[in-house]
């Protein structure tokens, strides 16, 4: 027990460290994150998973360092899913470069929360339910299917429900406030359109966490390993972000390799009891499913690199809320002008 909880602690005083250093040293002035610094932020907290990893393998045996592997590459693979939603999110909302760090770093951080509420929930009824792994592995199937039925679909984010919601209630700037998310107008606190971003890609992470967290429990009830997989997907996000948004429409095909991701890890949780895929085995799929959508996407979109095509890419994936254009919602209003916010991040 001593052992556990040292595990845990010493596990939380590492997060918070680098949650602390990257808001007080990154995060200390508002700047656009560039592609080199991106990518090194990706290699730096790439390697401190694999260095994790060592120390799973080392400490607690071969079996939980290969389900630590599967776990992130499952956890790390699914967050590109984020990726898309997040691009798509600041590209109609016009959020100026040097504010969407920001907005990452406390929309990781309510990431971690949310995650942990529901890695504890989660192993308690699988421990308490072991049928409910049924219902996670139908759930999972069913998200494969919905994703792959979406790949091409226009959100329209002027009728998604959350938006519409929010300002119906709280008053609003015309305009982003540099990087805040309040102000004060004439004695009344104001929120910002930066603070509506914020609340759907919040929102967004709490639907996908519902997906991504039972395709862990696929591979592992371990709530130590499922947690710690899930916070260095969560932590790598932000950078992977910066690292892939000027190039988010060369990966039009992955979207398929993450919905058939889940369709499989579904369909291990639904076999349990009669066949038990083996780890390494798992870990080899998704591996190749992923991989093998990267390289294709690659390929066959080498030709679109016009502005335009990256544009389309962009303004096409599942936001939660939102219904797609042609389904009911209005088509007029272009993203752009939909959003009401200037692109230059100042007030009005």
């Amino acid at each position: 027990m001593d052992q556990i909880v040292l595990m845990w602690a010493g596990f939380a005083v590492f997060v918070g460290v680098l949650l602390a250093f990257d808001l007080g040293v990154f995060s200390k002035k508002s700047h656009v994150i560039s592609g080199r610094e991106a990518l090194m932020r990706c290699a730096a907290y790439s390697t401190l998973a694999m260095i994790f990893a060592a120390g799973v393998f080392h400490f607690q045996g071969s079996q939980k360092g290969l389900e630590f592997l599967t776990g992130y590459l499952i956890e790390y693979s699914l967050s590109v899913d984020n990726i898309f939603v997040i691009a798509l999110i600041f590209t109609h909302f016009a959020v100026p470069p040097q504010y969407q760090h920001r907005v990452l770093f406390w929309g990781i951080l309510g990431a971690l929360v949310m995650r942990g509420v529901l890695i504890v929930a989660g192993t308690a009824l699988i421990q308490e339910f072991h049928w409910i792994i049924y219902i996670f592995g139908a759930f999972l199937i069913f998200s494969g299917i919905k994703m792959l039925m979406s790949v091409d679909d226009e959100p329209d984010m002027e009728n998604n429900r959350i938006v519409k919601f929010v300002r119906s209630r709280f008053r609003m700037t015309d305009g982003y406030e540099g990087q805040k998310f309040f102000v004060m107008r004439d004695g009344v606190r104001m929120m910002t359109p930066l603070f509506l971003v914020l609340i759907l890609i919040e929102f967004t992470d709490l639907v996908f966490a519902v997906d991504s967290i039972p395709a862990v429990f696929s591979v592992t009830t371990d709530p130590f390993i499922v947690w710690t997989s899930n916070v260095f997907a969560i932590l790598g996000l932000r950078a992977l972000y910066f690292a892939l948004a000027s190039i988010i429409h060369r990966f039009h095909y992955l979207k398929y390799g993450l919905s058939l991701v889940l369709v499989v890890v579904g369909a291990k949780m639904l076999m349990i009891d009669i066949y038990k895929m083996p780890t390494a085995v798992a870990l080899g799929i998704t591996a190749v499913l992923v991989g093998g959508s990267i390289v294709f996407s690659m390929l066959k979109t080498r030709a679109d690199a016009a502005p335009e095509a990256a544009d389309g890419e962009a303004r096409r994936w599942w936001v939660p809320g939102s219904p797609a254009k042609g389904a009911g919602g209005s088509t007029a209003a272009s993203s752009g002008d939909a959003a009401a916010v200037p692109s230059d991040g100042k007030g009005q």
